[in-house]
């Protein structure tokens, strides 16, 4: 695999991409007649809301994301108080956007507050475009969150090799014979993949970890399971975890992972101990 370079088909900065899904997800809020209203929002998983002159507390599935701290959440959940929500029953909250009722859970996930007990779509994506509390937590997050057998920092370091875009891992990344491309969302890229494949071309890599298609697409139901992070990431760990089983050594599990040619072997190696240097002090 190449290492990508800087391009232009690049994303936004990640705050400004938080700010663009929020600012989505509360534009079209409308306001039922017999709802009740959200009056207090107390963290990620708890609010207060008022029916009928009663106070009740709605608790919502899910673990708090509070790598930013309290503090941020609070300031971005102020949009919430106020608004309608529809029913009030069993844990269970909706508001309507554009017209159609999304449940206060699912609008938390996607906006990086909440991380459910099963990482969806919403969720992989938010962790790995650093949305919302997501924005303050280490560039191993991901790794961290989506990992089945590999060292979290082992596959971060990798990621950083692969697909580094302003100091962390992106994952609607290709690489197409060396040109590396940096998408704003999973549809653009998986847009670039389908039209790749269309052409009867097999030479770019996929994803966080930059898998290559040619060796690599039977690994994946589908082009777009290929750039889902936590697929991507896991057909990563089968690869190292199998060049571990050819050589016994860690260390030529990394360097074949890119190519078991010792020459750009040892290059690659040696970037990702940089990488690995600065994860393990925090940078």
């Amino acid at each position: 695999m190449i290492r990508p370079r800087f391009v232009v088909n690049v994303l936004a900065a990640s705050k400004l991409v938080a700010n663009t899904v929020a600012a989505a997800l509360f534009a079209a809020l409308s306001e039922p007649a017999s709802a009740a209203l959200i009056n207090t929002v107390i963290s990620p998983t708890q609010f207060v809301a008022v029916e009928g002159g009663q106070r009740s507390v709605v608790t919502l599935p899910g673990t708090p994301v509070y790598a930013c701290g309290l503090t941020p959440f609070l300031a971005w959940a102020r949009r919430l108080e106020g608004q309608t929500v529809e029913p009030i029953t069993d844990g269970f909250a909706s508001v309507v956007v554009d017209g159609s009722p999304v449940s206060v859970q699912s609008l938390l996930v996607r906006s990086g507050w909440l991380r459910p007990a099963v990482l969806d779509d919403d969720a992989q994506a938010a962790i790995t475009e650093r949305r919302g509390g997501w924005a303050c937590a280490s560039a191993q997050a991901p790794f961290e969150a989506m990992r089945t057998s590999v060292d979290a920092k082992i596959l971060a370091g990798i990621a950083l090799n692969e697909s580094a875009y302003n100091g962390r891992a992106w994952p609607w990344t290709l690489n197409v014979t060396g040109r590396g491309f940096f998408f704003r969302t999973r549809e653009d890229a998986y847009k670039a993949v389908r039209l790749l494949i269309s052409d009867g071309r097999c030479d770019f890599d996929v994803g966080l970890m930059q898998l290559h298609w040619c060796h690599h697409a039977k690994r994946f139901a589908s082009p777009w399971d290929a750039l889902g992070p936590a697929t991507n990431i896991r057909a990563a760990e089968d690869i190292l975890n199998e060049n571990y089983r050819k050589t016994h050594s860690a260390v030529k599990a990394v360097a074949y992972y890119h190519s078991a040619n010792p020459q750009p072997g040892r290059a690659y190696l040696a970037r990702f101990i940089q990488h690995l240097s600065q994860l393990e002090r925090g940078l």
